[in-house]
């Protein structure tokens, strides 16, 4: 039989092997019976519906109010009560009534094991585990519950009395039986609205004159607005907003249960109309001494003085401690000062003289906690001694100091698009306060082994990388310039020296990079915006062993050795077996190619060009000095939420300081005409990226997720293409997931080599998430981009991107995925089949790659944005 038959039937055989599981698991589900554990005389929930003003609504926020959901279905299927139904709760007491009805097995079992063991199998995986397991990952029928049903619609009527539908009546209806479906129940929920309401006066009942004065200077920002509808939450969004105002205006007693709103809609029916009359009301302040309740009116607090306790201990005499008075700040310190004063008195937010504030307090916190040389903080604030109106306030901020030295370890599972697997270990040694200044010196050594099973090195973890660095991070920024205005210490700003190297073998071609960085971060606005701003970003990236390029990547090797098969080439390129040498002769090959020396076929001449324009990138050492702003804006620091979003963009520029140099000393140029120093041609270019994430929620456990990424980088100047490691590639786990991993692109190219590579980025993403069972979550995805060079030395027309007429190079991809969540990490994998592929003819390009083969299984770690 010929190999091509042979292939042909293992592709028969797997593919009749994969139809028989799923006819099987298939038979298996249906042959369940859905209502198998529902208790006799009860029924199992099928199906909620919802009905607005006769009409049906599937609106997720509505159905949300109803307290009992049915089972889920996939595909049609309630696969998870089918497997829960797998499982015989009785199992272990029906084991013990097989024993008492078995009594020599008993005694059988009790002589052969004790009859603590007898007891203990009772409760094994093959008794009861099994079952208990099944339940446990499945999920247990969804009995109808009628006090649920009647607390629901009660829940619906709620809810539209709180968007301002006052007239608003719920009804339900449970059907029994449906289309003859034994023991199966369905609810009907009729809503019906009547009309909606809308503020058409607003007025203020309050107390305090001061409160009052406060309340008209904010009244524009007020959620309540003549003509808009009643709801509820901007009430509750309102008393929120006032509470925070007087809070923050030195009100420190203030209770939020002062504030009320009056909603007047006595005379609204009679008359016909939707109109209503809202009063804000804001009373005095309520005090309760036993049974004795009064009132008093609110007072305007004031921070008389600032007291900071170093190295506190309750049961320390206060008398013993020293102290010294910095701008109003009074520092308590036992023996010696360990902290430079201006460093503790930024930390604090709150000055003498100034009005309470809510927010003063909450900065304070963060603002030491970014010290990161004390636990958290406790503050307290007492009515100053002395104080006859009772309107001054002493703060109190008590510290406690973190250990001077502290060691780390940390290990890690790794996965990357070049390494399958691999492990890590590190330890990181922390100093604090190095210079009392609440200076953090850290010192990193870090180790890791992967397996790249495309290596000839047969060995499982056969590469391996070895990093240290060291990281000196400061509390403040750190500028020529006073920046304190632009960035206040309220956005814990933090200025981060760094330097470092690390040591790869077996990826790629052996490499040692040398970085260094002068980064400043900051969190501008919320807590959760965050800027980076690279001032300096040193990187000098030595490949060790070029010669070693083609043992490397091997795929790049074959193809051009099968090009030089096709040529009668002497003993300077090829081996005894007319093989191309991996390093002198395929090297002398190219070069003779492209200086004309050696004629080739229009068909293998591009190639060629091809494999040696990625020589040359791949083995050349890279300096970058670059300058780069990165803004990151989300809602949430949470990426597991289903309401999670974030967007990033980033503009960086590199070389440009270092053309400067070259050009006001004069710096000898090459044979190329570049400009080298240290012996190497730095890289000049700049580069923009956009990244855009969106978790949008779908029923009750469902959510979409979508990414959108754009990344271009421009070499000018002393680059004529980008350094490989600022580059861009497409496909993999967490990118285009029918393509392998540098697989896709550039453009419409069908490129054949190990990686491919190019400076400008498209790609667009969407998932429909979803749970299975119990930790087992799935996915359906769809995956569009690709990736083209721009302004840049590359000889292919394909591989350029010419406009939108080259959006038609984009590839799509779509499949399935599966997930199991451990809480801390999640596992993934997604199978991805090619739907476009911009690499055939157009008008030939859509579903060419359907087989099983041609499916690419992406393990990865976490979710893929």
């Amino acid at each position: 039989m010929s190999p091509e038959k042979q292939n042909f039937v293992k592709r028969y055989h797997l593919h009749i092997a994969v139809i028989a599981l799923f006819i099987g698991l298939f038979a298996l589900l249906t042959a369940c019976d859905a209502t198998k554990r529902v208790p006799k005389n009860e029924y199992l929930l099928r199906e909620n519906r919802t009905y607005l003003n006769g009409t049906r609504t599937e609106d997720a926020k509505v159905n949300n109010f109803i307290l009992q959901k049915p089972n889920s279905y996939i595909l049609g299927m309630p696969v998870s009560l089918y497997i829960y139904n797998l499982g015989n709760p009785k199992a272990e007491q029906e084991y013990w009534q097989w024993l008492d009805n078995h009594p020599r097995w008993h005694n059988f079992l009790n002589k052969t094991l004790s009859k603590k063991q007898v007891g203990r199998l009772g409760k094994s995986f093959l008794v009861s585990g099994l079952s208990k397991q099944l339940q446990r990952i499945g999920e247990a029928p969804a009995i109808l519950d009628t006090a649920k049903v009647s607390n629901s619609s009660k829940r619906l009527g709620a809810y539209y009395n709180s968007i301002g539908y006052f007239n608003a009546k719920v009804k339900d209806t449970i059907v029994l039986n449906p289309k003859g479906q034994e023991r199966r129940a369905e609810v009907d929920y009729y809503i019906q609205s009547g009309d909606r309401y809308y503020i058409d006066s607003l007025s203020t009942a309050i107390s305090s004159a001061e409160i009052d004065s406060i309340y008209e200077l904010h009244q524009n920002k007020s959620l309540l607005k003549r003509g808009e509808h009643y709801q509820l939450t901007n009430f509750a969004g309102e008393r929120s907003r006032l509470y925070e105002l007087f809070r923050n205006n030195g009100f420190y007693t203030f209770q939020q249960n002062s504030i009320n709103f009056e909603v007047q809609r006595d005379t609204v029916q009679k008359q016909g109309d939707r109109k209503i009359n809202v009063k804000t009301t804001i009373g005095d302040l309520v005090e309760r001494d036993g049974d004795v309740i009064t009132t008093k009116p609110y007072k305007i607090h004031y921070i008389n003085r600032v007291y900071l306790h170093t190295d506190y201990d309750a049961k320390e005499d206060p008398s013993k401690l020293d102290s010294i008075v910095y701008s109003n700040l009074v520092v308590y310190y036992k023996d010696k000062l360990h902290y430079r004063i201006k460093i503790l008195a930024h930390a604090a937010a709150m000055r003498a003289g100034r009005l309470y504030s809510d927010t003063d307090r909450s900065n304070t916190y963060r603002q030491i906690n970014n010290l990161r040389i004390f636990r958290y903080p406790t503050i307290e604030y007492k009515y100053t001694k002395g104080d006859s109106l009772q309107n001054k306030l002493d703060a109190h901020i008590y510290l406690t100091p973190l250990e001077k030295f502290s060691l780390r370890l940390t290990q890690e599972v790794k996965r990357s698009e070049i390494e399958a697997i691999g492990f890590g270990l590190g330890t990181t040694f922390s100093a604090r306060n190095v210079f009392r200044g609440a200076e953090i010196l850290e010192v990193g050594l870090q180790g890791a082994f992967a397996s790249q099973p495309t290596l000839r090195d047969t060995r499982f973890f056969n590469t391996s990388e070895i990093s240290g660095d060291v990281k000196l991070i400061f509390p403040s920024i750190l500028f020529p310039i006073n920046t304190g205005r632009l960035i206040p210490y309220y956005m814990t700003p933090q200025t981060i020296f760094q330097v470092g190297m690390s040591y790869q073998t077996n990826i790629g071609l052996d490499k040692r990079t040398t970085s260094g960085v002068l980064r400043y971060v900051w969190n501008p606005r919320k807590r959760k915006d965050r800027v980076i701003f690279d001032l300096f970003n040193v990187q000098y990236v030595n490949n060790l062993n070029p010669g070693n390029f083609f043992n490397i990547y091997q795929s790049t090797y074959e193809r051009l050795n099968d090009i030089a098969r096709n040529y009668n080439l002497g003993s300077t390129y090829v081996d005894a077996r007319g093989d191309l040498t991996p390093n002198e002769g395929t090297f002398r090959f190219m070069q003779d190619v492209f200086n004309g020396n050696i004629t080739l076929q229009t068909a293998d001449y591009r190639p060629t060009l091809g494999v040696l324009e990625r020589y040359n990138r791949l083995t050349n050492n890279d300096f970058i000095v670059s300058t780069s702003f990165t803004y990151i804006f989300n809602n949430s620091s949470q990426f597991f939420q289903n309401d999670f979003w974030q967007f990033r963009m980033k503009a960086e520029a590199a070389g440009g300081l270092l053309n400067a140099l070259a050009t006001t000393y004069n710096v000898v140029k090459t044979d190329n005409n570049k400009n080298k120093l240290l012996g190497v041609e730095y890289a000049q270019f700049v580069k923009g990226e956009l990244d855009y994430i969106k978790h949008l929620p779908v029923g009750r456990q469902s959510y979409m997720a979508f990414r959108t990424f754009f990344g271009i980088a421009i070499p000018y100047g002393n680059s004529s293409n980008i350094p490989f490691s600022q580059s861009y590639f497409a496909g993999g786990t967490s990118d285009n997931r029918g393509w392998r991993a540098y697989r896709l692109g550039p453009g419409s190219s069908n490129s054949i080599l190990d990686y491919n590579e190019a400076n400008m980025k498209l790609t667009l993403n969407a998932e429909f998430r979803f749970p299975i069972l119990g930790q087992l979550k799935g996915a359906l995805f769809a995956d569009a981009g690709n990736i083209w060079n721009v302004a840049d030395d590359t000889r292919f027309e394909e591989f350029k991107f010419k406009g939108l007429s080259s959006l038609k190079d984009i590839g799509v991809s779509s499949g399935l995925g599966f997930r199991y969540d451990f809480n801390f990490f999640v596992i993934r994998l997604d199978i991805g089949n090619k739907i476009y592929d911009p690499a055939y003819e157009l008008g030939n390009r859509w579903f060419k790659s359907m087989n099983l083969k041609d499916m690419v299984f992406n393990f990865g770690i976490n979710y893929p944005f």
